[in-house]
């Protein structure tokens, strides 16, 4: 994938850096810059951006609560590369499910460009078409909320889907309960964590025995959905 048939992507940040500008440019990306959450609603594409660059070493709350925006929204859609000062790098292990990639700022265009190049080609385990998502012998409907296991359809209730969509779309990627709850379930959902244990439970009885490991415990932390490269 080049720039020019990438797409339009999204640089989000106070300011766009010059040197940014020049890089993405001379790339031959097509990209739109935004400094906040309106202009990004308003600047936004009919088909969705194809990446973002979010710049959070200068205005950091506004530009983690803009991944968290997109985010929000179908999140295999938007793969985030972040700029970060040499100082926020330890903040990044608090927000690893907000971006898939990072770049060090001041950055050196040459590994800018390829962080990008890298990001915006990377094909994930699981494979994503604008209806279907589907991992190993799963496969869910976004269409029509229809889920199936080796062509066997699953009997799920409209958060059992929920939960079972989300994971599959971020295959390899842990979840604490209570983060599951906010993505899944909202920020104004006021139950327990005993809801993410009680739903998992109920879908791996419906994925059965041969599918149930598709949702793995990872002890003291919480979920993550795909079988582990390790498994003997």
């Amino acid at each position: 994938m080049t720039g020019s048939d990438s797409g339009l992507l999204l640089v989000f940040g106070e300011h766009i850096a010059p040197e940014l500008a020049r890089t993405l440019d001379l790339a031959g990306y097509n990209w739109k810059g935004a400094s906040s959450a309106a202009a990004v609603a308003e600047c936004e594409p009919s088909d969705g951006w194809s990446g973002a660059i979010i710049d959070v070493s200068v205005d950091i709350e506004a530009g983690w609560a803009a991944a968290r925006n997109l985010r929000r929204g179908d999140i295999e859609a938007v793969r985030i590369l972040v700029l970060v000062s040499g100082a926020q790098l330890g903040d990044l292990a608090h927000r690893d499910d907000l971006f898939d990639d990072f770049c060090l700022t001041p950055f050196h265009p040459t590994e800018l460009e390829a962080r990008l190049r890298h990001l915006l080609t990377t094909v994930s385990a699981t494979t994503v078409r604008p209806e279907v998502v589907v991992y190993d012998a799963l496969a869910l409907n976004l269409e029509t909320y229809q889920a199936s296991i080796a062509d066997r359809p699953l009997d799920l209730t409209y958060m059992e889907y929920e939960l079972l969509k989300f994971l599959a779309q971020n295959p390899g990627k842990v979840f604490s309960r209570e983060m599951l709850l906010s993505r899944v379930w909202g920020y104004d959902y006021y139950g327990g964590a005993r809801t993410v244990d009680v739903h998992v439970r109920r879908l791996r009885a419906k994925l059965g025995e041969e599918y149930a490991d598709l949702i793995q415990t990872v002890r003291s932390v919480g979920y993550r959905f795909g079988r582990s490269r390790w498994r003997s």
